[in-house]
């Protein structure tokens, strides 16, 4: 994850490329519920003043994350899922009853896919990408933004070219990585 970034700008058809790989993220039904506010150049202001005022940034331990030429929202789109399964060669699953007839919000893991899949894809385009929550002021960066209500903001994407001499490791880089042996429980728990 680059915490640090130039401020060159990205070209907006290697974003559209990131975008597209993203869509082939495995997908209920088919059902691609989610949608990606993208905030270019001086428009990623709009998001760091809302969500990072610049009252806190003195102590804002990235700073050259504020220098992300792109800041992508991923919103997933629960509705987009109880249409699809409403539709006549899903409508015997009973899922588009609505959002309380699934048993896990498929919407959201369908969106994490996606955007696991837009990581990958900008670390083979030779750029640096960070996702991060969004913890402050989600109400207020919905109305800046005009985000539905309905949508479900998972957090949020910087994007664009690494600072070549400036790595920022994260607190938690110093954890050691669990083994195989500590995830996988064969043939049962």
């Amino acid at each position: 994850m680059t915490r640090a970034f130039s401020t060159e700008p990205v070209d907006p058809a290697v974003v559209d490329s990131l975008v597209d790989l993203a869509s082939r993220a495995p997908s209920a039904g088919k059902t691609q519920g989610w949608h990606l506010v993208v905030l270019e150049g001086e428009q990623t202001k709009r998001f760091w003043d809302i969500s990072l005022p610049a009252a806190k940034r003195a102590s804002f331990r990235w700073t050259h994350l504020l220098d992300a030429p792109i800041i992508a929202l991923p919103l997933a789109d629960a509705s987009a899922y109880t249409a699809r399964y409403a539709e006549p060669d899903k409508a015997r699953t009973g899922l588009g009853a609505g959002a309380d007839a699934w048993p896990v919000p498929y919407w959201t893991i369908d969106t994490s896919m996606a955007v696991m899949t837009f990581l990958l894809a900008a670390q083979d385009a030779d750029l640096g990408a960070l996702f991060f929550g969004v913890f402050h002021n989600e109400a207020a960066l919905r109305v800046e933004l005009g985000i539905p209500d309905d949508l479900e903001l998972l957090g949020a994407i910087a994007l664009g070219h690494p600072l070549d001499d400036e790595t920022v490791l994260g607190r938690s880089s110093n954890r050691e990585r669990r083994s195989p042996d500590q995830i996988i429980h064969r043939n049962g728990w």
